[in-house]
């Protein structure tokens, strides 16, 4: 592949995360779908309606075609197997998260890419979007002065449809382990690795064997202490989803919220507004606060991410978010099922590298 021609990506899984890829795909002139790999009958329809090829399995498409890089958006525990299968490949895939189901699966992905020096990207794509980034970087500078305190709300409702999958009303197919990995994703990058975390559940509003809403508590390795709250059947705006507008097809808020607020002992800043609150002179709290607020360039992180994806393709550039990260991003969530689940803190060791 050329840096001029556009980056063929193979795409497997036609469900609704794959298809927000193809949607993106479709607005970019960097990269171009290659083919389909999706077993059921309804992902055949669909790549002759888009005028690309279909694939039953990885290795017919593989067989046909060697893409410059492809996207896994299968359920969660195909993701090994195919990224152990693309790897072998020296294909550059980009996982969707959870990069698997299980530690053992994350870290055998993760030792696969280290030994054949085949990166990885998985698919946190909330650390492409620019408001992210902007944080990031003045937490970075340390605007905030010490961490404190963070506070997080995703507090949203799945209609009642959602539930007909029956996977979704068991263990695993809950809020902790869909939804709050891309807010613990975005606590590790933002404010640092998790030490410890202790975690409440309930089903009671809808009775379901997993859970609808939990109460989190995590201390990072730096001693700042987050809360988080977490419900997919509460009737509210708090949540990023809404209010930070990455995807078209949930509707735009009557008025803005903040739905996470990093707090330290120079300034608090708020998400995603990207309001930053601090004293001119010395911290009191008989004294006004200002307020600042930063300017991004909205982007779509899909489109982003997908830059990210043809640039490690080509060599040109590393992934923002490794198979490395993916492992410890899951591990903490795990940690948080593990806690809801035995009722104890969970302490999860400082170095997390395979």
């Amino acid at each position: 592949m050329s840096a001029q021609s556009p980056a063929r990506i193979l795409l497997a899984g036609a469900g609704a995360i794959g298809r927000l890829h193809f949607r993106e795909m479709q607005e970019c002139t960097f990269c171009t779908l290659s083919g389909i790999v999706e077993p059921a009958s309804a992902g055949r329809e669909w790549a002759e309606a888009a005028g690309v090829p279909w694939f039953a399995d990885l290795d017919t498409a593989l067989a046909h075609e060697k893409p410059d890089a492809a996207i896994v958006a299968t359920p969660n525990q195909t993701h090994r197997a195919l990224a152990l299968r693309l790897i072998e490949e020296r294909i550059v895939p980009l996982v969707e998260k959870p990069i698997a189901s299980t530690i053992e699966d994350a870290t055998e992905i993760v030792t696969a890419s280290e030994k054949a020096g085949v990166p990885v990207l998985i698919g946190h794509h909330r650390r492409h979007n620019p408001i992210i980034r902007t944080a990031h970087e003045i937490i970075s500078r340390g605007a905030p002065g010490q961490l404190v305190s963070v506070s997080l709300m995703a507090l949203f409702h799945k209609p009642d449809d959602y539930f007909t999958a029956n996977w979704r009303r068991e263990p695993g197919g809950g809020p902790v382990l869909i939804n709050l990995i891309h807010e613990i994703d975005v606590i590790r990058h933002l404010c640092g690795e998790i030490s410890s975390v202790h975690a409440v559940t309930s089903n009671r509003i809808r009775g379901f064997e997993v859970e609808d809403t939990a109460a989190i508590l995590l201390r990072l390795d730096n001693e700042a202490l987050v809360t988080i709250s977490l419900s997919d059947c509460a009737s509210s705006p708090w949540s990023w989803d809404l209010q930070a507008g990455e995807i078209d097809s949930y509707p735009a808020p009557a008025a803005p919220v903040t739905t996470m607020v990093i707090s330290g002992t120079e300034g608090s800043l708020a998400l995603p507004s990207l309001d930053f609150w601090s004293y001119r002179g010395k911290p009191d709290w008989y004294e006004p606060l200002t307020r600042e607020t930063t300017g991004y360039r909205k982007e779509s992180p899909y489109i982003a991410q997908l830059r990210n994806l043809c640039a490690v393709s080509r060599g040109e550039a590393v992934p923002v978010v490794d198979a490395q990260e993916g492992l410890s991003t899951l591990r903490a969530t795990l940690a948080i099922a593990e806690s809801a689940r035995t009722g104890k803190t969970v302490h999860i060791p400082s170095s997390q590298s395979v």
